[in-house]
């Protein structure tokens, strides 16, 4: 191979090498000293991230089978941005003495399951993609049972694992159809041939129903709160962001180019699948009293919000999905990281109640909550304001007004039960609220990406026209 074809695969290529270096760090260190790994894998990273920066070249690899363009390039660093951030509030909870001897294990985990993602994105016929998928999908599973000494965390694992593998026997049926009508698995060929035959037809809707599972679209939502209450808090907020933001970006773009012939059918079903997700994901989170819970059902809604954008087919829509996706990942991880770090500081302290009277003992996570609630909310002018507009434009360019009215009728719904966590911190009173604590550099370094995230984003304009120019022509 030549050197521009392992720049074409410098992600996989670098996660990878941190994957090795961190298991030889865990065959020669001693027991004492595993701790090491922590900051050599988070200086690794970030080199990793840094480097995804870099202009590179373009192309194909494998016969068109892999595939990179400065548009997946660009989603492929949002990711590590967000795993990035995922790591720092992470430092706190691997340092516990029931983790300590599994740093090691947890860091690779969740870099496999990156690189799955990334080689998902760059994936340009059905095989590339659904190895990727699975890669991406199996180790989340050992993640979301990694507290070992916790009924919940391995009852999470499972019903992950059984999930994951129904929806991918659906989805690969669906695509085992393709085939055998069409001949081929690759993406550009399939979507000349694509006649829209019923056989056919029944194909995408396997292929839909895998993937709705993927992004918890209801009715393929039932997991979601389980398994999200019952992982550790710095899984939960990778499974709701990272892998969701990963999959919504290959679903839009398959969507319109490999089942573009059928794009009235397909737009019906995202037209009533987003209402229901929107309508069904709010009503039920209004009623959770779990903080990971809560922000479950909060994160169905928000891929509800999502199939807007993706519904738009045109260039705004694309660049509002991924502009989202940038959004979300800062105002969801920084949601999670206070849990994460209330939950850490209380011995899993993680119901609301818990949380009355937060601001008068710890004033800089509750402020740093209420943005990130205010972000989801859509409340200007945090950046969660401008993801939502821009999704909405999107819709409107195609016309789904009506949609449009049931969007806006769930952001006021959103409000009430975003300010719910507001109030209690804010206005709530306990007589014994959460003691001051002092958390650790990671997490305030972690916490701080994600404000500084939530509240420049909206406001640099050159962010969104960058992803825009970069969204031309690719539907």
């Amino acid at each position: 191979m030549r050197l521009e074809d392992f720049l074409l695969m410098r992600h996989e290529l670098l996660l990878t090498l941190i994957a090795v270096i961190v298991l030889c760090a865990e065959i020669f260190t001693k027991e004492d000293n595993k701790l090491f790994i922590r900051p050599l894998t988070l200086v690794l990273f970030l080199a990793v991230t840094l480097i995804g920066f870099i202009p590179g070249p373009t192309g194909t690899l494998f016969g068109g089978m892999y595939k990179s363009s400065e548009l997946q390039i660009l989603m492929k660093n949002v990711l590590n941005i967000g795993v990035f951030i995922v790591f720092m509030q992470s430092a706190r909870w691997l340092k516990h003495e029931d983790n300590h001897n599994k740093i090691a294990e947890f860091y690779i985990l969740m870099l496999s399951t990156l690189i799955g993602m990334n080689f998902m994105i760059s994936s340009g016929d059905f095989l590339m993609f659904y190895l990727g998928l699975e890669l991406a999908t199996i180790p989340v599973a050992a993640l979301a049972a990694f507290d070992r000494y916790s009924n919940k965390s391995s009852e999470a694992g499972i019903k992950l694992l059984l999930s994951s593998a129904l929806s991918s026997g659906i989805l690969l049926y669906g695509i085992s159809m393709l085939y055998g009508t069409i001949g081929s698995i690759y993406f550009d060929q399939v979507s000349v041939a694509y006649a829209g035959s019923p056989i056919q037809v029944l194909a995408f809707i396997f292929f839909f129903t895998g993937m709705a599972f993927k992004i918890s679209i209801v009715p393929f939502h039932l997991w979601t709160a389980d398994v999200y209450e019952g992982s550790p808090v710095n899984v939960t907020s990778y499974l709701s962001v990272i892998s969701k933001g990963a999959a919504a970006f290959i679903f839009t773009i398959m969507l319109y180019t490999v089942f573009g012939s059928i794009k009235p059918l397909w737009q019906d079903v995202l037209w009533i699948t987003s209402a229901l997700t929107m309508t069904i994901g709010n009503l039920f989170a209004i009623r959770q009293k779990n903080m990971k819970r809560f922000l479950a059902f909060s994160s169905i809604s928000q891929a509800g919000f999502i199939l807007l954008g993706i519904m738009g087919g045109n260039d705004i829509g694309m660049t509002s999905v991924v502009y989202y996706a940038l959004v979300y990942i800062f105002s969801n991880l920084g949601a999670f990281g206070v849990v994460a770090a209330i939950s850490n500081a209380t011995n899993g302290k993680e119901n609301m109640d818990d949380y009355d009277g937060l601001y008068g003992t710890n004033p800089a996570l509750s402020l740093t909550l209420m943005l990130a609630m205010f972000s989801l909310a859509g409340i200007p002018p945090v950046a969660g304001f401008f993801g939502k507009f821009f999704l909405f434009t999107a819709a409107a360019k195609e016309g789904f007004y009506w949609l449009l009215t049931i969007a806006v009728l769930n952001t006021i719904i959103s409000l009430y039960y975003y300010l719910l966590v507001v109030k209690a911190m804010f206005i709530n009173k306990n007589d014994e609220p959460i003691a001051h604590f002092s958390s650790d550099a990671y997490t305030k370094m972690g916490l701080a990406m994600c404000v500084f995230g939530m509240v420049i984003v909206g406001f640099a304009s050159p962010i969104w026209e960058y992803i825009l120019s970069l969204s031309y022509g690719v539907l």
